[in-house]
């Protein structure tokens, strides 16, 4: 029969830690450090698969299952020597969930299972502690009453709140075994009135139950969103691991915590983590109690404190990571709960990988592998200008526990942060955040908590997020349904509204009323060096260029290592206020003379922009794209033309000079020159303009204008190489369909550079002139386009959209849709469609090659920062991608996995 259930504790497991496809995280790290002799309370892991046989046979384990699952109880009753619903001496377990990757949170814990009212009994005489029983029973009630029945917690709460209100206590620990009975009696009277059924006294049904709801909380609302937003497949399951209790409950003998052996937040090499004494684990990573620092648990307890220590650095060594621990200590023996890979920042992830290789832990190679590409993104955020922040009034300082600075308007509740959030940045503020809250967070630039410490909720997933965020602002006073929270400040006590703005910085915990001002960071740290240089030296051949416009998005992307521009969208650079004007006249006039005299004056300002991006890249090709989009994006709007049109005569002389100061049309010639304008705008309408007269086709139409951009492009080729720089130009004509086409744009530019490069004298300056790969016909036709191009670079975004028939401006309508019914596997256009667009691009290289062996080719669409894309693009032989000057280094980075992914499989293709 094959095994679903695997045991563990006692210095023995049936499995270890390289069976997280099976054991999920948490179960594999239980059985490694079983097998290590470290003290593990034992238990048993229910695998991965089970989970997904549970929905397959309509939300129940099999007989034969359950039957392992009884058996392995049977084996812990015996090895423990107490029982599970035994009033003498009673087995008390704990149940948990544990996917392969981690997702704090996100799932479902029973704790204390196995009380009722006989054992409670029994565990308050074996202890002699009537408290301690009454206080892990009711606990129990709570737990099991949410997850199990369904109960909301916050009828649990009210009950436990009105109790402590009631005997005049602050603290939890203040209530008396008294008082703890009365709420025991009033949670099951809850669970009568919600359920019409007692609370189940049954252990092994409780234990069915339990088991059952923590696969079912695979598919809450939480689970779901949390591994769409982390990219976690749906179908891996999550493992239940059941275990037998330890109490840091017991007294102030007792405590428990969690902690990192580096700071998740930075990197640092330091033992870092919080405790509580006299508490259960919960309190810590829910944020109930604000915890102690897990350095001053060497005061209190040396003797384990220093095992602890000894235990996790060990630990560290032996799974050569970073490890994320959970710990209690019972009347002061300790217990290992769980060891897992801890998540971190992404400064973190940089700090922690070089490190561990200076260490020896690790090689290079690995390091690189280490960082998820996204995490740089976290590297790259802004800070705060602290000359700003003296404008500002500092309100509170709270825990700092994920870095980076956020300024956003105040919003109390996740659902109305993603309200909020569609009308522009929001800070989540909170007096503890909880997995359901994982939406808010998500939209969130940041987020603060009043109560919880740097393992509670809100830290843990904010870093995981990269999101800035502060917790254990104590000095906050959030009331959520007022909308508001208020603080002392400066002698005087200040409201914070919903909607008001704040600005938190998540490295120092100070928060401030108002909008600081931020500034970028500078990424160029020893560690992220060291990793972008072990990154690059890996990427071999693969390059990564920017998208950039304009000299100062240029110089951005050469700080960011990118080797180039990949694509210059020249349009943008015509949209200037000093522009606009001589392009619409260039669009209205009715002949190629008038039409010449308005690019005619273009031209120095175009030459101008391309100078400055060919000194920026100081010797990197730039790839400059003559002019692509419709023109009527140049002229005022058909509508408001009509409108303005309509009202002229009716308007004041105030009114008729902001039509003037509109259309940039003396006020006297409205009259005259509107219907002119609005005419041209008739004109040049179209039913489809993505595939109407644009790209190669003006060119084609009107070719002076790319006579124009020609001569403003290699005389400004000219003008810098005298300055002793070198310069690679590469023109890139768009929207080709056909190699006639390319032929005809392609003898423009060469006859053009022709006669700058011979007046110049430098005839043996080296460019390249070639298309863009955008729409199905060039891809299929590659190889008779290659013979007019020296480079291929795909424009993946419009590729998409005329590949898949989706305008990416209208699929936001029905995505939702399509994502959770799983139709795109990603957003497409996020992330390339590798079955379809992706064969389409696989198959334009195989036929450009052939026809040009060595075809320089690249990608230039947004797609280029993604990843996973990144991989594709490696993977099918292209020479370089491109991306925002802001992703470059995760295009870096990424292009490195992808090449120790893939050895040097495809290099040949690079360099054919």
């Amino acid at each position: 029969m094959k095994t679903y259930v695997y045991n563990f504790g006692n210095g023995a497991a049936d499995g270890d830690g390289t069976m997280k496809d099976v054991l999920g995280g948490k179960g594999a790290g239980l059985a490694e450090m079983s097998r290590a002799g470290i003290p593990v309370p034992p238990g048993f892991t229910i695998s991965t698969e089970v989970c997904n046989i549970y929905f397959q046979n309509g939300n129940r384990v099999p007989k034969e299952i359950n039957d392992q699952c009884l058996a392995a109880l049977s084996a812990l009753e015996g090895r423990t020597g107490k029982g599970l619903g035994n009033p003498e001496n009673p087995l008390l377990l704990s149940v948990r969930s544990g996917a392969k990757f981690s997702m704090p949170g996100m799932m479902n814990t029973i704790l204390n299972l196995g009380l009722n009212d006989a054992t409670v009994e029994g565990l308050a005489k074996k202890t002699g502690n009537p408290r301690f029983a009454y206080d892990s029973y009711r606990r129990f009630i709570q737990m099991f009453g949410e997850v199990a029945l369904g109960i909301d917690m916050t009828k649990f709460d009210h009950i436990f709140d009105s109790r402590k209100h009631k005997a005049k206590v602050k603290s939890d620990t203040d209530l008396s075994a008294e008082d703890l009975q009365a709420i025991i009696a009033d949670y099951k009277k809850l669970v009568e009135k919600e359920t019409k059924k007692s609370f189940p006294q049954d252990a092994q049904q409780q234990l069915a139950m339990s088991r059952d709801a923590v696969f079912r909380s695979w598919w809450n609302p939480k689970a779901a969103y949390y591994r769409k937003m982390e990219k976690i497949p749906d179908d891996i399951g999550t493992a239940a691991t059941v275990q037998t209790m330890v109490f840091g409950n017991l007294g102030n003998t007792s405590a428990t915590g969690v902690g990192f052996t580096r700071d998740p937040a930075t990197g640092e090499k330091t033992f870092y983590g919080e405790f509580l004494v006299n508490a259960q684990g919960e309190d810590v990573v829910a944020g109930i109690r604000t915890p102690e620092p897990l350095s001053d648990l060497e005061q209190l307890m040396p003797d384990t404190y220093k095992q602890l220590r000894q235990i996790t650095e060990n630990l560290e060594r032996h799974y050569r990571d970073m490890q994320d621990f959970e710990f209690t200590i019972e009347d002061g023996k300790l217990y290992m709960l769980q060891t897992r890979n801890g998540k971190r920042t992404g400064p973190a992830a940089v700090r922690v990988a070089v490190e561990m290789v200076a260490e020896g832990l690790i090689e290079a190679k690995e390091a690189i592998l280490r960082v998820q590409p996204q995490q740089l993104d976290q590297l790259l955020h802004p800070v705060f200008d602290t000359p700003s922040l003296k404008k500002l009034t500092h309100i509170a300082t709270g825990i700092a526990a994920s870095p980076g600075a956020a300024v956003g308007r105040v919003s109390f509740t996740a659902e109305d942060a993603v309200e909020m959030a569609k009308n522009g940045p929001v800070i989540l503020v909170r007096k503890e955040t909880t997995p359901d809250d994982i939406h808010g967070m998500d939209v969130a630039k940041g987020i603060l908590t009043a109560v919880g410490g740097k393992s509670s909720h809100a830290a843990v997933v904010a870093r995981g997020m990269g999101r800035p965020c502060i917790v254990g602002a104590g000095s906050l006073a959030i009331n959520e349904r007022a909308g508001q929270f208020t603080v002392s400040a400066k002698g005087k006590t200040i409201t914070v509204k919903e909607g008001d703005w704040i600005s938190i910085d998540g490295a120092s915990a100070n928060v401030y009323l108002g909008k600081a001002v931020t500034n970028e960071p500078d990424p160029n740290s020893s560690y992220f060096g060291q990793l972008m240089h072990w990154a690059d030296e890996f990427r071999g051949r693969f390059d990564v260029r920017a998208n950039a416009d304009i000299p100062r998005d240029a110089k951005a992307a050469r700080k960011f290592g990118a080797h180039g521009i990949g694509l210059c969208r020249t349009e943008h650079m015509f949209f200037a206020e000093d522009r606009i004007p001589h392009m619409q006249a260039m669009i209205l006039a009715r002949d190629e003379k008038t039409r010449k005299k308005a690019l005619q004056k273009l031209l120095p300002m175009q030459r101008k922009d391309f100078a400055g991006l060919f000194e920026a890249m100081d010797g990197y090709p730039v790839v400059i794209r003559t002019l692509d989009p419709p023109l009527h994006e140049f002229l005022p709007k058909r509508e408001d033309l009509m409108v303005d049109l309509a009202r002229l005569p009716h308007l004041s002389g105030k009114q008729k000079k902001e039509v003037s100061e509109k259309y940039g049309i003396p006020a006297g010639e409205l009259k005259k020159r509107l219907p002119d304008l609005l005419h041209r705008v008739e004109e040049l309408h179209e039913f489809n303009p993505m595939l109407g007269h644009r790209g190669c086709r003006l060119g084609i139409t009107y070719p002076e204008i790319t006579e124009m951009q020609a001569r403003a492009i290699f005389e400004a080729a000219v003008q810098v190489a005298k300055k002793k720089i070198k310069v690679i130009p590469e023109v890139m004509i768009p929207l080709v369909g056909s190699a006639k086409e390319l032929e005809n744009q392609k003898e423009i530019v060469i006859r053009v550079a022709n006669e700058v490069l011979s007046e110049a004298g430098m005839k043996d300056l080296h460019y390249l002139v070639g298309t863009m790969i955008e729409i199905p016909r060039a891809a299929v036709t590659a190889d008779e386009i290659a013979q007019q191009a020296d480079f291929f670079s795909f424009g993946t975004n419009d590729l998409t959209q005329t590949t898949m028939g989706l305008s990416r401006d209208d699929y936001t309508k029905f995505s939702p849709e399509y994502e959770n019914l799983k139709i795109f596997k990603a957003d497409p256009f996020a992330s390339i469609d590798q079955g379809g667009v992706g064969k389409l691009i696989s198959y334009a290289i195989q036929l450009g090659r052939s026809a040009r062996p060595g075809l320089e080719i690249g990608i230039c669409g947004e797609h280029g920062g993604d990843p996973a894309s990144v991989e594709f693009c490696y993977r099918v032989g292209m020479n370089y991608v491109s991306c925002s000057p802001y992703r470059v280094p995760i295009a870096r980075l990424a292009g490195a996995q992808a090449a120790i992914a893939g050895g040097d499989k495809t290099e040949s293709m690079r360099t054919a």
